[in-house]
């Protein structure tokens, strides 16, 4: 058999949906889906072919900016089984995510899927969640990840992870991260992210309802009990450019001032600096927020909070609080995020200004 793996074209379209049909009886990715895995995503798509015909093919999602891959789908032809094409389906999966400069993988296998799951296990991926109600019939999920450039090994922190519930709440997401980090077992609610919003909010930004400030942020940790500290490579009002209305830039210099006279009577410690030192909280015990520029995950042009749950020699890892549907992202995806250090470095500038600031946590 003349085997070729090569990159899926539009012209395969018929081949891949037929080949899925017969694969899958549920979660089967549509004609629509395929074209726009081929054509748009940041995604790779190879497929198998012998003879003119199509025997199997493998998809993997990236993350933008990051170096998390996602096996999304592996498929094959019933026929073509037993002649090793799984294995080369996975090889070829995992050269594209090196090729992209990715270091870990992660994928989702059903239970009773015992010779994927095999196949996975033989490959070194190990599992590491399981999550309920995932498939279209109910069934759960067995997530695996392997780490697919051997740079160092670390073990993580455990940082439960709160999903974000509005477009403009990542800063509390973050907040009730960290706090339920330092404070184990204390409740991640829908309620307490509201109030925090409340208490830290800007009130406006570049469009609809205002961020957090990194102020406002640090406040509402102090007065929940955490010893704060503030790191900030600019003083004075935040977020400013981005706001065309006079009116509301008065607003937001209101708040700001407001914000700084209470962080005055407080023991939150202010530092005005020119590089984050990430390691060096983490190291201290700490747990930092740090407020991002979004393009580089998603394109769009947004201060963003994100909590740092780790690091190494290698990485920054993150916990991003908004998940992209979008991009076919499920919340597991958005938690302990590989982000290289120059990658990293990149991000964490926000605007013209390019703006550094962090809110680390401590227990007290």
């Amino acid at each position: 058999m003349n085997l070729e793996l090569r990159a899926a074209t539009l012209d395969d379209l018929a081949g891949l949906v037929e080949l899925e049909n017969r694969c899958f009886d549920y979660d089967r990715l549509s004609r629509r889906n395929f074209q726009w895995m081929i054509s748009r995503a940041n995604a790779e798509l190879l497929v198998a072919e012998a003879d003119a015909c199509l025997l199997g093919y493998v998809l993997v999602l990236f993350h933008q900016g990051t170096s998390l891959a996602r096996l999304y789908s592996i498929a094959l032809e019933e026929r073509a089984r037993g002649i090793g094409l799984g294995q080369k389906l996975l090889d070829a999966a995992e050269q594209a995510a090196i090729d992209h400069e990715c270091a870990y993988m992660r994928l989702e296998v059903r239970p009773d899927n015992r010779g994927a799951i095999a196949l996975y296990e033989r490959n070194g991926y190990r599992p590491f969640a399981t999550v309920h109600d995932y498939y279209e019939d109910h069934c759960e999920a067995l997530r695996f990840e392997k780490r697919i450039r051997h740079l160092g090994e670390h073990a993580q922190r455990h940082v439960p992870y709160y999903r974000q519930t509005t477009d403009f709440t990542c800063g509390p997401a973050c907040l009730l991260m960290a706090m339920a980090t330092l404070h184990p077992g204390r409740p991640l609610e829908r309620r307490e992210e509201l109030r925090l919003w409340r208490e830290a909010t800007t009130i406006y930004m570049t469009a609809g309802h205002g961020g957090c400030s990194p102020q406002g942020l640090a406040l509402a940790a102090w007065r929940r009990g955490f010893r704060v500290r503030l790191a900030l490579s600019e003083d004075g009002p935040l977020f400013l450019d981005g706001v065309r209305s006079e009116d509301k830039r008065e607003v937001m210099r209101l708040v700001h001032e407001d914000f700084s006279a209470e962080l005055s009577e407080s023991d939150v410690e202010p530092l005005l600096v020119s590089q984050l030192d990430i390691a060096g909280a983490l190291e201290a015990g700490g747990l930092p927020l740090v407020l991002i520029s979004s393009y580089r995950l998603t394109r769009s042009k947004a201060p963003h909070w994100v909590v740092v749950t780790d690091c190494d020699q290698d990485f920054i890892y993150l916990h991003d609080p908004d998940v992209d549907h979008s991009q076919h992202r499920q919340p597991l995806d958005c938690q302990h995020i590989p982000v290289s250090h120059a990658e990293f470095d990149k991000m964490s500038r926000f605007g013209r200004s390019k703006l550094r600031a962090a809110v680390v946590l401590y227990q007290r």
